[in-house]
């Protein structure tokens, strides 16, 4: 388990020194600010023309400590005004006195770990002063008219609306439509007719994205593909070896593979309730029958025609053709909706002093155009579960066939299962061959024999249909359903893929460049791909555990004197092991506790020190924004909890096939002959985990019925959408639709459109998956487009989250690449931000990208500017610092001469850019 994080000194926001460093080893020790006389508050200009607005005075920040006391730069000098008055203490509320030295920094104490520069360094140098746009009255006679500057807002997870980010409740569409668009306060909807008027500060837009993920109730069934979901991001986390290494191509193809099977496994899990539970056991079982007037004409007592074994299994097979056809249906709609999105108007570009390492597939012509690949896989996965079903109720159908001797209905039974098998190879072909290219649009036609695919499965299925209804006046159903077993065979197959999938994650992570922070040492897809399954077995072992338990009354199947046998041996197996997981997972649970205590108490010495020495200690107030910092921490030990459940979850899983196969039986009639203690641990083991299954399946329904009648609540399930939907659907089709290849073109459509137009400079500004959003867009810029526009990230999870978990993507040589290819980034942090971290570059003249950490909260105690407590910022409200409006002003000012500027000795005005979203 990684260490404890305690933060250092917070480095001053306005110097760049130092790279900052971040709470995840012990390595550093906080330190006291150096104090000054306090600042007179700047007041926010108001616009030239428009409606007045209502401003209020902005305070000074007091300046950040640095990280490196002996190259601290001293804060700016406050910005003079033509009318001068004494400055009034905000904290004592007296003429300033004069300037506190410094106050020694305490013992050192563990904190994080130091960051390293992946590129070299050149010694620092102070930052520039910061830069404000001349008023009309400062423009020269007969100078150019000033550029045009905009801000574009990107929101980031959990979605919010436009007048939330633009901080006004009268907002207009600009362009795009009700599922996302850019938005525009009314008075500055037509600012290119009016730029003298927005020469102190840029034009806002907002990107508002979110109803792509928590837009509407059909959303919410979205939940019952988590698996897939899971296994698709599998795919991308694959480690960052070089382009050409031969175990690339074989990794994702075992993740294909692997995607497959739970396909299967959902096809299977619905043919066990329909046909083995209620159309084979209960149906043909007087003593389960009795009661359900609904199963009255399936009894075989009564003599009707549905009455055969085989004719109720064929009409029992209506379920999981239902659901495969709702996946698939499902599928398609939001194939047609999400990755139909247009190429951007310049195809994207890429400088040659960018070395071939540092160049991400994110940046290729045809990442985000993979549309006829999700067709392809679409095919050959709706072609499985329809051949699913025709196995099930070919293996019932011919194994009674070869009991009685019919030797005309067995030929034609063998036939059958030679077209399935034939029919399973072609699936497997082109799963095999439906390998992802980014380096182009993926444009091309399917062949016929894809797209014929799904029929003749159907028509496969039709035909077995035919044949499991032939009268068979001998046949009877007793027992479970023949070919239950295939669940066993399901668990090893996936068990072996995973195995194979670990040993070529190895083999690349071998070769990879500046791997130190990738999770789980490159093994983070194998793991996550077993949680695949585990989840996927989970879900389908609940709906089973609990349908037979409703079907079966009062009885408990599969033991003694039950009417039917119930579900297959392995789903009890399999869910006795879920509260040897729990147990797992709360010791995890109850270290991080541990943990956050620990590091809580450490960073509770240093907290006064990063604040006025004026301001009166408060004991609470130290430990609630301790507290913060280090639960903010935990998210780098994420990859514990990870690696921690997949072991447990392969060596369990092991363990129930072992047992299922070896015992045939359930465990608690498994151990009757063993001693009393371990029989009755069976048997509790079993019991819980089968309700544990069943209220797993439980809660699930009731979110997805919740979320679709609460709006509240789906934008909740709209969060656990936005990480995992980032990616493009590369290896199983019925995952949920990938929102960034909708989002991704828009940005770039609209960045190249709105800079050609109006020759204007452009600040991106992304806030959380808003700022992983960004840098996507950026990588699929033009060279030229791209020289006119600036990067602003804050609360970003590029390196923290997916650096570590996508290091083939977001590692640091691609994030090198993006800062090679744009020099005009800059990134802001906290401590307290449990999402948001530091990028971890440096520029080549030896500026850092991060500006961080940012002081959380702005103020300590009381003062008279801020007389209530401020608030705990963390992962939100990142333009509420002083900090936001400097750097955004030096961006805008850095990318290019046509808007002189005047450098001031204070901090520039601040602005209003919104509210970011949580």
């Amino acid at each position: 388990m990684e260490t404890a994080a305690t933060p250092p000194a917070h480095p001053s926001a306005h110097s760049s020194a130092d790279p900052p460093v971040r709470p995840t080893e012990p390595a550093a020790t906080l330190r006291a600010p150096a104090a000054g006389p306090a600042a007179e508050p700047a007041a926010e200009p108001v616009p030239a023309a428009g409606p007045a607005l209502v401003t209020e005075p902005v305070p000074v920040a007091q300046p950040a400590p640095s990280a490196t006391p002996a190259t601290s730069v001293p804060p700016p000098a406050p910005a003079t005004d033509p009318v001068t008055e004494p400055a009034i203490d905000p904290v004592t509320d007296l003429v300033p006195a004069p300037a506190i030295e410094p106050v020694p920094a305490p013992d050192p104490l563990p904190g994080p770990e130091p960051v390293t520069d992946p590129a070299p360094r050149t010694a620092p140098t102070a930052p520039p002063a910061p830069v404000v746009l001349p008023t009309p009255a400062e423009v020269p006679a007969g100078a150019p008219e000033p550029q045009l500057a905009l801000e574009l807002l990107v929101h980031g997870v959990g979605g919010t609306t436009p007048e939330e980010m633009l901080g006004d409740p009268r907002v207009t569409r600009i362009t795009g439509d009700d599922t996302a668009a850019c938005y525009r306060r009314t008075d500055d909807a037509d600012a290119e007719q009016r730029p003298g008027e927005h020469r102190t500060g840029p034009v806002r837009e907002a990107y508002c994205w979110s109803n792509l993920t928590s837009g509407n109730g059909a959303r919410a069934l979205w939940l019952i593909l988590l698996p897939f979901m899971v296994a698709n991001l599998a795919h991308w986390m694959r480690p960052a070896a070089p382009p050409g290494h031969r175990a690339q191509r074989l990794y994702d193809l075992l993740v294909r593979l692997l995607a497959l099977t739970l396909t299967v496994l959902l096809a299977a899990a619905a043919c066990e309730v329909a046909l083995d539970l209620t159309a084979w056991q209960c149906a043909g079982t007087p003593a389960c029958a009795a009661g359900k007037s609904w199963m009255g004409f399936l009894n075989p007592a009564g003599g009707g025609w549905w009455s055969a074994p085989g004719r109720r299994l064929v009409l029992a097979s209506v379920l999981p053709l239902a659901v495969i056809g709702f996946l698939w249906w499902l599928s398609h709609r939001t194939w047609s909706a999400y990755e139909s999105a247009s190429p951007p108007p310049r195809r994207p570009g890429s400088s040659r002093d960018t070395p071939a390492h540092e160049r991400t597939a994110l940046g290729l012509d045809g990442f985000w155009y993979g549309r006829r690949l999700v067709a392809r896989l679409r095919a050959a996965h709706t072609a499985a579960g329809v051949l699913t079903v025709a196995a099930a109720l070919l293996v019932a159908s011919l194994r009674a066939d070869r009991r009685t001797g019919a030797t005309a209905l067995t030929a034609a039974g063998q036939a059958l299962t030679a077209l399935v098998v034939l029919l399973a190879a072609a699936t497997l072909t082109v799963v095999w061959r439906t390998a992802r290219s980014e380096a182009a649009r993926d444009e091309e036609s399917d062949r016929a024999t894809v797209r014929a695919l799904p029929y003749a499965a159907l028509a496969a299925l039709a035909l077995t249909a035919g044949y499991a209804a032939w009268a068979r006046p001998a046949a009877a159903s007793r027992g479970p359903l023949p070919g239950v077993a295939a669940f066993g065979g399901i668990a090893v197959l996936q068990g072996a893929l995973v195995l194979a999938l670990a040993v070529t994650a190895w083999f690349l992570q071998r070769a990879a460049r500046d791997d130190a922070r990738t999770a789980l040492r490159g093994l983070g897809g194998p793991a996550v791909a077993l949680l695949a399954c585990g989840v996927a077995g989970v879900l389908s072992g609940g709906v089973a555990q609990r349908f037979a338990d409703w079907i079966d009354g009062p009885a408990t199947p599969g033991q003694d004197h039950a009417p039917i046998p119930g579900p297959p041996v392995l789903l009890s197996w399999q869910a006795s092991v879920l509260p040897a997981l729990l147990v797992v997972v709360a010791a995890v649970a109850v270290l991080a506790g541990i943990r956050v205590l620990a590091v809580r108490r450490q960073v509770a010495k240093d907290i006064p020190g990063l604040y006025d020495p004026r301001e009166r200690p408060d004991v609470l107030r130290t430990g609630r924004i301790a507290g913060t910092i280090a639960r903010a921490g935990l998210t780098d030990a994420a990859p514990v909890l990870v690696a921690a459940i997949a072991a447990v979850t392969l060596v369990l899983g092991a363990g129930a096939v072992a047992g299922a196969w070896l015992t045939d039986r359930a465990p608690g009639r498994a151990t009757e002959g063993a001693p009393p203690f371990v029989h009755a641990a069976a048997e509790t083991a079993e019991s819980l985990g089968s309700w544990l299954m069943g209220a797993g399946v439980i809660l699930l329904l009731t979110m997805g019925r919740r979320a679709y009648r609460d709006h509240s609540a789906r934008r909740t399930i709209g969060i656990l959408w936005d990480v995992g939907t980032f990616w493009p659907r590369a290896a199983h089709p019925f995952a949920p639709p990938c929102y960034a290849e909708r989002a991704v073109p828009d940005l770039t459509w609209r960045m190249a459109t709105w800079t050609e137009r109006y020759d204007g400079r452009l600040v991106l500004s992304g806030h959380s998956q808003g700022s992983v959003l960004a840098a996507a867009a950026v990588w699929q810029l033009d060279l030229v487009t791209r020289s006119r526009v600036a990067l602003l990230t804050y609360g970003s999870p590029l390196e923290r989250l997916y650096g570590r978990w996508f290091p083939a993507f977001f590692g640091p040589p691609a994030l090198t690449g993006l800062h090679r290819e744009m020099d005009d980034w800059r990134n802001l942090w906290r401590f307290t931000d449990p999402i948001g971290g530091p990028i971890r570059l440096t520029c080549d003249d030896g500026r850092a990208i991060d500006e961080g950490p940012l002081r959380d909260p702005l103020t300590f105690g009381r003062t008279l500017l801020s007389p209530l407590p401020a608030q705990i910022l963390g992962h939100g409200d990142y333009q509420a610092d002083p900090v936001f409006g400097r750097v955004r002003a030096e961006l805008i000012a850095r990318l290019g001469p046509g808007a002189p500027g005047r450098c001031v000795n204070g901090p520039a005005d601040q602005g209003s850019s919104g509210r970011s979203s949580a």
